[in-house]
């Protein structure tokens, strides 16, 4: 189906170059060698569009390109050159001339390369595959890292000494069997263990979950949870740093605990009564850390999840780089490790409807905390949420990231966002009204919101949608 007017618009609205989008400017012409690594990186991300003609930064003007007059020659030569096909086509855009790549996906299983060069791309750059990316491609159709093998050929003893399967039952809400079978039963069952020849074999899944002691396997000791603690808010003087031993359900309350007593704490007055109160909500930290486990990246060798303690604020991050673009994590939900969450939310641990971040923003709200910043490092995740501070101290950052992520939550909730709504967000009073307008203002030149046009152009009764909604 040809490409439209209308869907080109769509895409310039997103809010950030996706993995299967990719704008350039190229006016008058594109590097030919450019144009064959950018069809490389892109088939091995799982395909998408690259499209000359347009500003690659917000609002993605359309500035129009004379770039590869001749569309049946370019697609000959593309073709020729990387061994796949990549459809080429001319937008006739109102404000310009557009050619538009469409380029397949890789074979499962295979990475295409460009002159022994894997390319993938980071930020701006075109860079070759990491070794681990490279082999989690290779490995795709085998089974799933979480259903491999931790230890194997044991006996129904050692089972039982390596996990805590007490707890386990107890998180099922199930009685404990009165015998080993029973016991081992329901592991097999649940697929945490398996029954081969030589013996019983623990499932990766079944150690993270449910160990006694992480180190005992091999493979997992560098999946545990760390909790720094620094004396101030740089990394420079760390003042604890803990690695946890307990599997991830089995630990998750000891590990939510750890962190909450690591919080500084302040003495409030309520109902006359003074009463000492965390930086955070516990909520917020039991729903970003639960997070953190469930939606990592496995095939990362040497890193686990991590939480840092700093005296304003807390940094939970996980390997890999999250399926989901950060900009949707309010209203979006795709797991990673889908048999993995799935066992985390019977155990009462996570929930698997996209909520938790929900509440984390909700809570920010409620509490006047600045917005939660969500971030892609190098092949990280990382959440930053924030202690309390004075509105007039929030930068302008500050005040966009919370602007969106309010009328977000109100588009989730089928509620407008309005100036009142986003004022009293902020707890500012109605004399506050023009610097909540500008506040608008500028989250939509950021391209984050815009008007809803169902309303009018009335500025008394105006209301807000996030860009994508």
């Amino acid at each position: 189906m040809p490409i439209t007017v209308a869907q080109i618009d769509l895409w310039r609205q997103i809010q950030s170059e996706t993995s299967n989008l990719e704008f350039k400017e190229a006016k008058s012409q594109f590097d030919r060698q450019k144009l064959l690594e950018y069809c490389v990186a892109l088939a091995n991300e799982g395909g998408g569009h690259l499209i000359l003609g347009i500003v690659d930064k917000p609002p993605r003007r359309v500035v129009g390109s004379q770039a590869y007059q001749n569309i049946e020659d370019i697609t000959q030569k593309l073709f020729i050159d990387l061994g796949f096909r990549v459809d080429v086509e001319d937008v006739a855009h109102p404000d310009g001339r557009l050619v538009v790549f469409s380029i397949p996906s890789r074979p499962k299983g295979t990475a295409y390369d460009l002159k022994g060069r894997y390319l993938m791309r980071s930020g701006e750059a075109l860079v070759p595959m990491s070794e681990d990316r490279l082999r989690k491609i290779f490995s795709e159709g085998g089974p799933h890292w979480l259903e491999e093998s931790a230890l194997q050929d044991l006996n129904d003893q050692s089972v039982i000494q390596l996990l805590d399967t007490q707890s386990f039952f107890e998180l099922l809400k199930k009685p404990y069997p009165t015998n080993r079978e029973g016991v081992l039963d329901q592991l097999v069952q649940e697929r945490l263990i398996e029954v081969k020849d030589s013996g019983l074999s623990i499932r990766r899944i079944g150690a993270l979950l449910l160990a006694k002691n992480l180190d005992r396997f091999p493979d997992l000791g560098r999946k545990a949870p760390r909790v720094i603690t620094y004396s101030d808010n740089s990394k420079l003087n760390t003042r604890i740093d803990q690695t946890g031993q307990l599997g991830y359900a089995v630990g998750f309350q000891g590990l939510v605990s750890f962190v909450m007593n690591q919080l500084p704490q302040n003495e409030v007055i309520v109902n006359a009564l003074r009463t000492n109160v965390k930086l955070l909500p516990k909520d917020s930290i039991r729903e970003l850390i639960a997070n953190a486990l469930v939606h990592q990246d496995f095939t990362i060798a040497g890193a686990g999840p991590m939480v840092e303690v700093f005296p304003n604020r807390v940094e939970i991050s996980n390997p890999g780089e999250p399926i989901v673009p950060i900009d949707r994590f309010i209203d979006g939900y795709q797991s990673r490790n889908e048999r993995l969450a799935d066992l985390m939310r019977r155990m009462g641990i996570c929930e698997e409807k996209s909520s938790g971040i929900d509440r984390v923003i909700r809570e920010a709200e409620i509490f006047q905390l600045p917005a939660p910043l969500f971030r892609v490092g190098h092949r990280r995740t990382i959440v930053t949420i924030y202690g309390p501070k004075p509105f007039d101290e929030m930068d302008r950052e500050d005040r966009i990231r919370a602007c969106y992520q309010h009328c977000a939550l109100k588009w989730v909730v089928s509620e407008p966002m309005t100036n009142q709504s986003l004022r009293e967000r902020f707890g500012l009073t109605v004399n506050k009204a023009a610097v909540t307008s500008q506040i608008i203002a500028s989250t939509i030149e950021a391209g984050k919101i815009k008007p809803d046009i169902t309303v009018g152009g009335s500025r008394k009764y105006a209301r807000y949608l996030p860009t994508w909604a």
